[in-house]
């Protein structure tokens, strides 16, 4: 039998079973794709994007880049908002709602002006949502008054946070775009407009391939293709820092995150969680793997949660974040050298071709015995442990502290999983 934690948490005064939702997407459409989530183990469902627009979509619309014959590193996406009647969307979150009380039903919205939100807002209130998110994101609208252009512009955010507020009591989340050099500044913005939490991040604009047969980006439509969002585990790193920044944020103290990018294990949530995110939103792994991938994100994080002692999940939230710290502050005093465990090593010459021809020519090569040396040359980059194919056969190894400089403890990571 697995083991499970308590895993539930509060999100926006909300109780969550787990911090587990299905973001806005084409993972929650309709009634009968989020019910069967539901009944998975997911907590709670960001429902796709209702708009008074309905969108009309291109065929194909999906792409993704992988590598080395693993499965997709990063998905690209050209769909827009739901493509279904604005009042049946809303009839499927009232059944979601009736069928489901336990469960957390969030409708994400999209205005193109303020009259749309509002009433966007309304009838998100009628179906008997828990929560609202504004969808100030989506790269491939064909209609630049919604999706991220208006989460580039903080005066929108603010009048439309403003507008959906104005007409409702519930609790309304941002959804930033990515789109942006610092996606604080709107995010700001949406609070001084009423939102109560940031939802953080949305997809990339992108262009996975070019085909040189049609002479255009993939996918292909009609011989066309255009620019739109890119999504799965290749944009975490991405999704990570932006987390950081807003909790970092001291003009966003107390404003709840719920993060998104990337999220495909359950060592990538715990890193949004790490990072002070109440609330996690999957999409892309879904794609991949189906609902039933949320038992894993349960089991990991409860195994994690007891082999360190943590008895619930929010003792985990932000525990990251102080030791994340400008790079002008980071301790320069000293260089880590990499050891090699020779009874490890395969003989590849990885290491000494990388350092050669990428990093400082520190390592010789042995052509008798087939290892690396290390010589005087090492700099203490540890690229050479990035590139070795095999498990701790390179590991951080002696500590040498710079000529000159003060000698004092310091905290060295010497296991790699």
């Amino acid at each position: 039998m697995a083991l499970r934690k308590d895993l539930s948490i509060d999100y926006l005064g909300v109780k969550c079973e787990n911090p587990f939702f299905l973001s806005s997407s084409p993972v929650g459409g309709n009634y009968d794709m989020v019910a069967k989530s539901y009944e998975a183990g997911w907590a709670g469902v960001f429902f796709k994007t209702v708009g008074i627009f309905v969108a009309d979509e291109c065929s194909p619309r999906f792409d993704n880049n992988g590598k080395e014959g693993l499965p997709w590193v990063g998905f690209k996406n050209m769909e827009q908002i739901s493509d279904k009647p604005t009042e049946l969307n809303f009839e499927y979150m009232a059944r979601l709602k009736r069928d489901y009380p336990d469960k957390v039903l969030v409708s994400t919205i999209m205005g193109s002006d303020e009259d749309e939100w509002k009433q966007l807002a309304k009838m998100s209130e009628q179906a008997g949502a828990d929560l609202i998110e504004g969808n100030f994101s989506c790269p491939q609208m064909t209609s630049h008054a919604m999706g991220s252009d208006v989460g580039s512009s903080p005066d929108l955010v603010k009048r439309y946070c403003e507008a959906v507020t104005s007409v409702t009591k519930l609790p309304f989340i941002a959804k930033m775009t990515p789109n942006i050099t610092n996606m604080n500044i709107p995010a700001r913005a949406a609070v001084q407009g009423g939102a109560k939490g940031i939802s953080a991040i949305n997809t990339i604009k992108s262009i996975t391939h070019i085909d040189p047969e049609h002479m255009t980006a993939m996918p292909v439509v009609d011989g066309k293709s255009s620019i739109s969002g890119y999504s799965g585990a290749a944009i975490r790193p991405i999704a990570l820092r932006f987390a950081a920044q807003l909790a970092q944020d001291e003009e966003l103290k107390g404003v709840e995150l719920s993060g998104i990018g990337g999220i495909e294990t359950w060592r990538d949530a715990l890193e949004f969680l790490l990072l002070g995110c109440r609330n996690l939103q999957v999409t892309t792994a879904i794609m991949q793997y189906g609902y039933r991938i949320v038992e894993d994100l349960i089991s990991g994080l409860s195994h994690f949660m007891d082999e360190r002692g943590y008895g619930r999940v929010e003792e985990l939230l932000g525990r990251a974040l102080p030791n994340i710290i400008p790079a002008e502050e980071l301790n320069r005093d000293f260089r880590i050298l990499p050891a090699f465990d020779y009874r490890k090593c395969v003989g590849c010459g990885r290491c000494y071709v990388s350092c050669f021809d990428g990093a400082h020519q520190a390592i010789d090569w042995d052509e008798k015995k087939r290892r690396p040396v290390l010589n005087d040359n090492c700099v203490g980059c540890h690229l050479c442990l990035n590139v070795c194919p095999v498990q701790a056969c390179v590991t951080p190894g002696e500590l040498r502290f710079k000529e000159g400089r003060q000698q004092g403890p310091v905290t060295m990571k010497t296991q790699y999983e």
